[in-house]
């Protein structure tokens, strides 16, 4: 007798475009001072990078991810080492681009007692440059777009085109945009950190600086706040926020690429708004409890889990 029901159903890819970067980190119980020494208790070589640390994210929680943006020479140790993480994590890369000559992101991440770390980072001028592969190509069977600021050189015109197909676009806005910046249209959902989001709009005010970036961009509007959560405008322009997660953290490294990686899946599953910065949050909060970058990101039940015991955080 045949049991068979059909083929399982492959989740939507998610297209994340960043740029690869090959982080190695250290545990320190302080940051050192100008000129002195420090002793690391621990240390780690992982992968990272905004899109890459989004779409290891997305995996874990059951969606499907690939990786698109620019890479040093294919041949350097730098890319061989990032290539072999992703085939580990299941994040698809036949759209990574390789720059000949050009060294891969390489960043040094000192992590003190407290969680917090503190970047050094290297990237080749050279990779803004790169040229995306053909539209079709990267489109074809993608159900959402997840892109970070600083990529807007060359992804922009890419951004608008999906936007005109009706593919959501979420931009992970961590540095000051200009007020300008053609992501503001080619965009349907924009995440600021909080203090990008004030140099971009001028204020000194979430909500305000929220506002103003509302009258230039009919994205969806959010910012981010760390332990006080996050704050966003409705459909109706008026403010609403959701709580974040009370955790013990020990590495932030990564958890805001957790929050934008789930995010973009929750879209993709059609979560309504609160739900789906609820999920995100959680899948944060989570990241943040152990070390390890992107490779500390939860799995789809422990994320699910974690909100079944805290539907107190629900906001009415």
């Amino acid at each position: 007798m045949n049991f068979q029901t059909g083929a399982p159903k492959i989740p939507p890819r998610i297209l994340c475009i960043g740029m690869p970067v090959r982080d190695l980190t250290f545990r320190v119980s302080g940051i050192p001072a100008r000129g002195s020494k420090a002793r690391a208790t621990h240390f780690e070589e992982i992968c990272g990078g905004n899109g890459l640390n989004a779409a290891i994210g997305i995996v874990r929680l059951g969606g499907r991810a690939s990786l698109c943006g620019p890479m040093g020479d294919s041949r350097e140790t730098s890319s061989r080492f990032i290539f072999d993480k992703l085939a580990q994590e299941g994040v698809e890369t036949t759209h990574i681009v390789h720059v000949p000559d050009l060294a891969t992101p390489i960043t040094t991440v000192m992590i003190d007692s407290g969680g917090e770390r503190t970047n050094v980072t290297f990237r080749d001028p050279g990779l803004w440059t790169v040229k995306l592969p053909p539209t079709e190509l990267l489109l074809e069977d993608c159900a959402a777009i997840l892109t970070e600021s600083r990529c807007a050189p060359f992804c922009t015109e890419f951004c608008a085109e999906a936007i005109r197909r009706g593919i959501p676009v979420i931009v992970d806005v961590d540095r000051v945009m200009s007020l300008e910046d053609g992501l503001l249209s080619a965009s349907s959902h924009l995440i600021f950190s909080s203090g990008p989001l004030q140099e971009t709009a001028g204020v000194t005010d979430d909500g305000a600086a929220l506002r103003k970036i509302a009258r230039l961009s009919a994205s969806f509007l959010a910012a981010t706040r760390g332990p006080r959560g996050t704050i966003w405008l409705n459909e109706k322009g008026e403010l609403e926020e959701t709580c974040a997660f009370p955790v013990h953290a020990v590495d932030t490294l990564g958890a805001g690429d957790i929050f934008h990686g789930a995010f973009t899946l929750a879209i993709t599953e059609q979560q309504e708004l609160r739900q789906a910065l609820r999920f995100a949050s959680a899948a944060a909060a989570l990241k943040c409890t152990r070390f390890g970058g992107a490779y500390a990101a939860p799995q789809r039940a422990e994320v699910e889990g974690f909100l079944e015991g805290h539907q107190e955080a629900r906001l009415p």
